[in-house]
């Protein structure tokens, strides 16, 4: 080609990074054509050991990538006919390069995800070890960031637990979906050798084979899945990062982050900033572009394999990185957070003065008998009266409480904030006995995984 479009359309530079799954696919394609008479068992044995030989000068640093060699694949069948000679020449029977690189992705985003997984389940134990901590730590829980009810510290840390475990859930439900061998596909309709697809899945960890040669090369729903996948866990943790910016502002100081996980200023010398939670803050939004870039590529491409495919790459491997680094952060960020639990209780107490027991109030007059729109009403015009005086609902009297119904009794100003965790016993609630059986399952979830 000439001098300024070869540049713009070699891959090397980045899909060196398949070099892995290229070779252990290429000597697994060796084994088979060797099994079925297609090269020599003694090509075999060459190939496989040229193919070894290249791994190792990959990964000591030694190996000379060719960017006039245009990809991963061909730099590292090149260089196999330097070592071994015409026996490389064979290794590309009844294989093509649009096969070869549907797998290689596919390889690559498997082990991706068992990486993922595996920082997910260290992002949970963080979580379990602050739920753990705070398990009898009272804090007020928010809707539209006003204060609503209260809650435990460790329920609202489960809360992560949970999305975390979905995040695994959904990762490897797509694991498995992808889990099908493209290879013999050749580039778009199959070869036409006498070949074993099954023994090659076998030898490469695949479920099955694909059923169809065209939709094997091309398709790539599996990123988009993967990349779904990425861009909800990273959302998920962009939540939790908001939320730890919110809490350690001096502002609400329900919880501290360890120095190691905070920076500096350059002018301010008390300034502790939650950088780490700010990052990943912002990086979520390059995982939500890399998402948008594959499907905004994959739209408008006829069947079958199209030079477009090579920028399926970039993207993967930045939410690839870029998941990854954020999950390790936020592992040792929150395992290291400490909670203040005397500010997040006082805080669930200053509450009770803007009406956090109001629900509990409700609900108190449908013990009674009050239809609750009806109760709903009464305390809310209770709460307003309360505002009116400038007084909080604790301060108010018997008397006061019964010009708005006749049913309160001396037993309301047994309504505290304890009360009211331990009167939220559904399955799911945040009463502390039911706090408790969550947090032993998580714990279970984490001992029986195996990850």
């Amino acid at each position: 080609m000439a001098p300024i479009p070869h540049p713009y359309t070699t891959s090397i530079a980045f899909d060196r990074r398949l070099y892995k799954q290229d070779i252990a696919g290429s000597k697994a394609h060796a084994r088979m054509l060797g099994r079925q008479g297609i090269i020599l068992a003694g090509e075999v044995e060459a190939i496989c050991g040229g193919l070894d030989a290249i791994e190792a000068e990959i990964e000591s640093g030694e190996f000379a990538f060719r960017e006039e060699l245009e990809d991963i694949h061909m730099n590292v069948e090149t260089r196999l006919a330097e070592l071994i000679g015409e026996a490389a020449g064979r290794l590309h029977t009844a294989r093509s390069r649009n096969d070869q690189v549907a797998l290689d992705v596919r390889m690559f985003v498997r082990d991706a995800i068992d990486e993922i997984v595996l920082g997910l389940r260290g992002f949970q134990s963080g979580v379990l070890s602050q739920a753990e901590a705070n398990v009898d730590a009272i804090m007020p829980g928010y809707t539209h960031l006003q204060r609503a009810q209260p809650v435990l510290v460790a329920h609202h840390m489960l809360a992560y637990f949970e999305m975390a475990q979905r995040d695994i859930e959904r990762l490897r439900d797509c694991r498995k979906r992808m889990n099908v061998l493209p290879l013999g596909a050749g580039a778009l309709a199959g070869v036409t050798y006498e070949i074993d697809r099954e023994f090659v899945a076998r030898e490469l960890g695949f479920d099955s084979v694909a059923r169809n040669s065209m939709d094997a090369v091309s398709d790539r729903d599996f990123l988009v899945e993967f990349h779904a996948a990425a861009a909800l866990t990273m959302m998920h943790l962009s939540r939790l990062a908001e939320e730890l910016i919110i809490w350690t502002s001096e502002e609400f100081g329900f919880a501290k982050l360890a120095p190691e996980y905070t920076t500096g200023s350059s002018i301010m010398p008390q300034k502790r900033n939650p950088d780490v939670a700010e990052l990943a803050r912002g990086k979520t939004g390059r995982v939500y572009g890399n998402l948008m870039a594959i499907l905004t590529m994959l739209k408008g491409l006829p069947l079958a394999y199209n030079k477009d495919m090579q920028e399926d790459k970039e993207g993967l491997f930045d939410t690839v990185d870029t998941l990854n680094t954020t999950l390790h952060a936020f592992a040792g960020m929150i395992e290291t957070m400490t909670v203040n639990r005397d500010r997040t209780r006082a805080a669930a107490e200053e509450g009770v003065y803007s009406g956090i027991l109001a629900t509990d109030l409700a609900d108190y007059l449908v013990t009674k008998g009050v239809p609750f729109r009806e109760a709903h009403g009464a305390t809310k015009a209770l709460v307003a009266y309360a505002g009116e005086k400038n007084t909080g609902l604790d301060t108010l009297s018997l008397g006061e409480y019964r010009r708005f119904s006749e049913l309160f009794g001396e037993d309301v100003f047994e309504i505290t904030v304890e009360s009211s965790l331990g009167a939220r016993g559904s399955e799911g609630g945040t009463a502390p006995e039911r706090v408790r059986e969550a947090l032993a399952e998580a714990q279970e979830i984490m001992r029986s995984t195996g990850d």
